[in-house]
């Protein structure tokens, strides 16, 4: 599952007497579908997750996932502090149809959380998940910070596909990047290297498509390849790396070789983890910008250094004051700023005053979408 690019972890939408929003919900959904994100991300922090009851995780889970386009990765956030109840909820995103689960860090029993309880934990999970994992390490608000030694262990499990790291630690994806470069995966992606998902590939399928060979497509040129393995999507694997290797009716895909994914949460650290090789964020900021964030991505992905750090001062203050001074209400309030629906967190987080208002719109003058 490729995993590279800008994913907002939207936020759960409420009225101001505390009842989830679903109609807003739909909303910010569809219009996230319509920007150049690579995903969403359902249940997060910023989602705040930890506020809702299990029925409403649910029923956010399937409203979300309804309304989003089909080109668009879907990850549902689906950690508990108990392994039992991650898996519960990760079977019902299964049964929704998501793609990928995030796993939050256990926290609670903070001084069991050692490496022996946390690597039981993350194996157990993905030892029986129907989605592939990865983990969610947020000490900022679970005062629990993985050890990059444990990431680096867990790398190896075939379905821990990945971590967003949320710690702000440039040097910590570096050693994680570098500690699990031995990972060798591959994942199907579109021809122009965008992901696929089973989904995405069953909704083509139920479209009217037909998994076929490329080389069928292509002619005698392409059919020197020699299928090795399914790659569980039903695409077969061919020998030539990175090459075209498999097609829907209307959905040529390829693969591409992708190792033990890091995606960053710090959005005014987004430049630097890249550069020390993180493939992507799933950023907070991105809720309010999604496209000022994806310009960072794309800028560096196409070489433009100069580009790359115009567009990463563009938003740096803003993402420091915004998610981290004033936290999921300074986001939801960035939102409405910016042509989405925030609305107000649930208690007791507080809404923001007027001055605290005041200071986002300044923060976000320079990032309107």
């Amino acid at each position: 599952m490729l995993l590279h690019g800008i994913f907002p972890p939207i936020t759960t939408p409420f009225y101001s007497d505390g009842n989830v929003y679903f109609k807003k919900l739909e909303a910010n959904v569809e219009h996230y579908s319509k920007t150049p994100v690579a995903g969403i991300v359902v249940l997060g922090s910023t989602g705040e997750a930890v506020m809702l009851s299990d029925q409403e995780r649910r029923d956010v889970l399937k409203v979300a996932r309804e309304a989003c386009t089909p080109n668009k990765v879907l990850v549902a956030g689906t950690g508990a502090e108990s392994a039992i109840e991650t898996l519960k909820l990760t079977e019902y995103a299964a049964e929704l149809e998501y793609d990928v689960a995030m796993v939050r860090t256990p926290h609670y029993f903070k001084k069991q959380m050692q490496r022996a309880n946390v690597l039981a934990f993350y194996r157990f999970v993905a030892d029986r998940s129907p989605l592939p994992v990865i983990v969610y390490n947020f000490p900022q608000c679970t005062a629990y910070d993985i050890p990059a030694e444990v990431v680096i262990e867990l790398a190896d499990h075939p379905n821990l596909i990945g971590i967003k790291e949320s710690s702000g630690d440039v040097e910590k994806v570096r050693k994680m990047v570098e500690g699990s470069r031995h990972v060798k995966r591959r994942a199907t992606v579109t021809q122009a290297f965008d992901a696929i998902t089973p989904r995405m590939l069953k909704r083509s399928v139920g479209n009217g498509g037909e998994l076929v060979s490329i080389a069928a497509l292509a002619g005698p040129a392409m059919k020197e390849g020699r299928p090795r393995q399914s790659n569980g999507t039903g695409a077969p694997v061919y020998s030539p790396s990175s090459s075209v290797v498999s097609g829907i009716e209307g959905l040529k895909t390829r693969q591409k070789e992708v190792g033990f994914q890091i995606l960053v949460g710090a959005a005014h650290k987004l430049k630097d983890s890249l550069d020390v090789g993180a493939v992507g964020g799933i950023l907070a900021f991105a809720c309010a910008a999604p496209t000022a964030c994806y310009e960072i991505y794309t800028a560096w992905k196409e070489g433009d250094h100069e580009l790359t750090n115009s567009k990463q001062e563009r938003i740096s203050a803003a993402a420091r004051g915004v998610v981290g001074e004033f936290g999921v209400s300074g986001v939801k309030y960035a939102m409405d700023f910016n042509g989405y629906y925030g609305g107000p967190a649930r208690l007791p987080l507080l809404p923001l005053t007027a001055e605290m208002k005041a200071k986002v719109e300044k923060l976000m003058s320079a990032t309107r979408n």
